[in-house]
């Protein structure tokens, strides 16, 4: 299936919805596959979309994920099969929204961190209260507000006809670098953080963006 929309420059995008079976059940994986692809939207009267350029990986047995406590209702759907949305609210101000990653009963998941807006950006503008484009989705609480993520797409399916869902690619994704995670106490020395080299709508210091 196709959807359309228009890019911020006006020109038609078509975007792909990615089915499970093209996600890799492998937490470091799918947190590399994710990047390039299109985080997609759907509202009444806008369509948000925006192309991933950041994530975290919080595998098994990592000590900073979520799912290291072991299963338990708030935490869910990080034990979902691979491609359900976890949503969480943090910090006392903002949702951030993870994908799970593993098969199901096995608790991991990825954090989508940045993303490039595509389409609905006056409606992200409004949302963030900014007309800075590399500031509207550019760490996760700013990505969720953005696009208009919370606590109801928890546990949704991304790779289903939902609101909320998982696209492939519009255009060649550059080169991914590594990096140690942001903003973590436990395990910090694993490289599971991904991102496009050169984008600058990816968050983080400098140092952690080149």
């Amino acid at each position: 299936m196709t959807e359309m929309g228009e890019q911020h420059d006006g020109a038609p995008l078509r975007i792909r919805r990615l089915r499970r079976k093209e996600l890799p059940t492998d937490t470091i994986e799918l947190a590399r596959y994710l990047i390039g692809k299109t985080l997609v939207h759907d509202l009444p009267r806008a369509r948000l979309a925006g192309r991933i350029v950041e994530t975290e990986a919080y595998p098994v047995g990592d000590a900073a994920a979520h799912a290291f406590g072991g299963l338990t209702p708030s935490r869910r759907s990080l034990f979902l099969p691979h491609g359900h949305a976890y949503v969480y609210f943090t910090y006392g101000s903002c949702f951030m929204m993870n994908v799970s990653s593993e098969t199901s009963g096995t608790g991991a998941g990825v954090l989508v961190r940045a993303v490039e807006p595509l389409e609905g950006i006056r409606f992200m503008q409004r949302r963030r209260g900014t007309t800075r484009l590399l500031d509207l989705a550019r760490g996760p609480g700013r990505l969720a507000q953005a696009m208009d993520i919370n606590k109801r797409y928890d546990g949704v399916n991304l790779c289903a006809g939902g609101k909320l869902w998982l696209g492939d690619a519009v255009r060649s994704t550059g080169p991914i670098g590594a990096s140690i995670r942001i903003g973590i106490t436990r395990d910090v020395h694993r490289l599971c953080r991904f991102y496009e080299r050169g984008s600058p709508f990816v968050s983080g210091p400098k140092s952690l963006r080149e």
